[in-house]
């Protein structure tokens, strides 16, 4: 732990046989990616006292490559242009180019903890182990620690949290007590691994996205990618240029939009259709035809055909792939049915014999460091959360990051993360009325906020379109400026 802090904690409390350090009204945020540093800035600007855990060395989360879990590869570019990637109130330099490399990325990022000082509140190399509600204490909690849950079931204590956290390489560990807390360190850590008939017996390389390396570690071997979201589809473009063959495996046709419509990015072109308000049926069709003109009918390519309209998935931009499998660097095969000992075969009954697969099958959101129960998870395995941010149940518990909108992420989480600092104050300024409007908005734990219906998978569940989900959380932002 490489912070200072001018008040060291006082153990008056115990758990288990172990020390328990009260940070009185101070708010633990983990994570220090850009969710992260976002959370800590607004939660300051509304006079919290802030406490960050970052398990790495620095920030940049997902986009420091030199964080040993980080998805990023060096060859990483946002697959959002520029003006739909930079946070509202930090722009980036306008001489990068219109899609930066992963690099500036990190400096933007490091800029930013820099300009708004908010690195001070960072323990680095600080890992989270547990996240608990904190046990009853003699004569409860004053202020924001004693706001109590929704459902009426939360003693004052039960909202304040206990968080176990360790140093590096086994560290020892201490438990902290804050007034709450703020997830914020992603959802791409747990890597999906797919299961398939043989795959323990074969004998070629297997990796994850997760751990793959970049170019170099496909360099003239046979290599089969399974997965055709963005990931899949630039790891794949990459092996065309290095390996001695790529075959690239997906389940279904997706629609393979450009980066570049026109001169411009495909992002603002989209932007700019949705705010002049077009309807959504003519959003789709124009979409579907601009599509059609740069990439032509995929099945020419070997591809299959979409089975949906071009909006209901989230966006596939590439603008190389139908290139590579034109000059023959990319075979295109269908899903994978199941491994042999050399060789794979696929569903259509061709077998191919791969040196290495890389399986870019996205991750599973997972946050091993919170009780099962915490979230409230349906039976399909779907959060409960308001605007996909405030656990109804524990109103001192938010998550900030846990979306997938088609652009303007950088946006949508400081947004969130303004939502999250205010709701918190006004807990502690007026938490009757900031409950009752929580309470207005319980048929929203399961709302998509997208512009269209989007196919009910998996990888939708956070999907939401980033203009619709803004309006909601400006509505939300405007009943707790009431309250306050």
């Amino acid at each position: 732990m490489t912070n200072d802090r001018t008040t060291a904690p006082v153990a008056a409390i115990w758990r288990g046989g172990e020390p328990v350090y009260d940070r009185g009204e101070t708010v633990c945020v983990i994570g220090a990616g850009a969710s992260g540093l976002t959370t800590i800035k607004n939660l300051r600007a509304q006079g919290f006292a802030v406490d960050c855990y970052e398990r790495e060395t620095s920030v940049g989360g997902g986009w420091n490559p030199r964080n040993g879990r980080s998805p990023a590869l060096t060859s990483t570019h946002p697959i959002t242009s520029r003006a739909c990637t930079q946070f509202p109130d930090f722009p980036m330099p306008d001489d990068w180019p219109d899609y930066p490399s992963h690099a500036q990325l990190l400096s933007y990022l490091e800029r930013y903890a820099d300009h708004f000082g908010v690195r001070e509140h960072i323990w680095f190399g600080t890992e989270v182990v547990r996240v608990q509600p904190a046990g009853p204490e003699p004569g409860g909690a004053g202020g924001l620690g004693a706001a109590t849950g929704l459902a009426g079931t939360s003693s004052a204590a039960s909202s304040r949290w206990d968080v176990t956290i360790s140093g590096q390489r086994g560290g020892s560990s201490r438990i902290m007590r804050y007034t709450a807390v703020v997830v914020a360190n992603g959802h791409h850590t747990v890597p999906n691994q797919p299961s398939y008939e043989g795959l323990a017996g074969f004998q070629g390389k297997v990796v994850h996205s997760a751990d793959y390396q970049g170019p170099g570690q496909l360099r003239g071997k046979r290599v089969l990618v399974v997965g055709a979201g963005n990931t899949g589809c630039e790891i794949a473009v990459e092996a065309a240029g290095v390996a001695a063959g790529c075959w690239h495996s997906s389940r279904r046709g997706y629609w393979y939009i450009p980066k570049y419509v026109n001169g411009w990015p495909a992002d603002q072109m989209g932007v700019r259709l949705q705010t002049a308000r077009m309807p959504r049926w003519l959003r789709s069709r124009l979409a579907a035809r601009v599509v059609r003109r740069t990439g032509g009918d995929l099945t020419r390519f070997g591809l299959p055909a979409p089975d949906h309209e071009v909006l209901r998935t989230h966006p596939i931009i590439n603008s190389q792939l139908t290139y590579q499998i034109g000059h023959g660097g990319i075979v295109p095969v269908p899903e994978v049915a199941r491994f042999g000992r050399t060789e794979v075969t696929l569903t259509d009954g061709r077998v191919i014999d791969p040196d290495i697969v890389v399986f870019a099958t996205g991750y599973v959101p997972t946050f091993g460091f919170l009780p099962a129960d915490v979230l409230g998870p349906d039976p399909a395995g779907h959060l409960r959360l308001r605007w996909h941010l405030l656990s109804p149940d524990h109103p001192t518990l938010a998550v900030v990051g846990l979306i997938q909108p088609e652009t303007n992420l950088l946006a949508c989480v400081h947004w969130q993360s303004v939502l999250a600092a205010k709701w918190l104050r006004a807990l502690d300024t007026s938490e009757q009325r900031a409950r009752e409007v929580l309470a207005r908005h319980g048929a929203d734990d399961h709302r998509r906020y997208t512009a269209t219906a989007v196919c009910d998978s998996p990888r939708h569940t956070f999907e939401v379109n980033h203009l619709v989900y803004l309006r909601a959380l400006e509505r939300a932002l405007n009943e707790l400026e009431a309250v306050n």
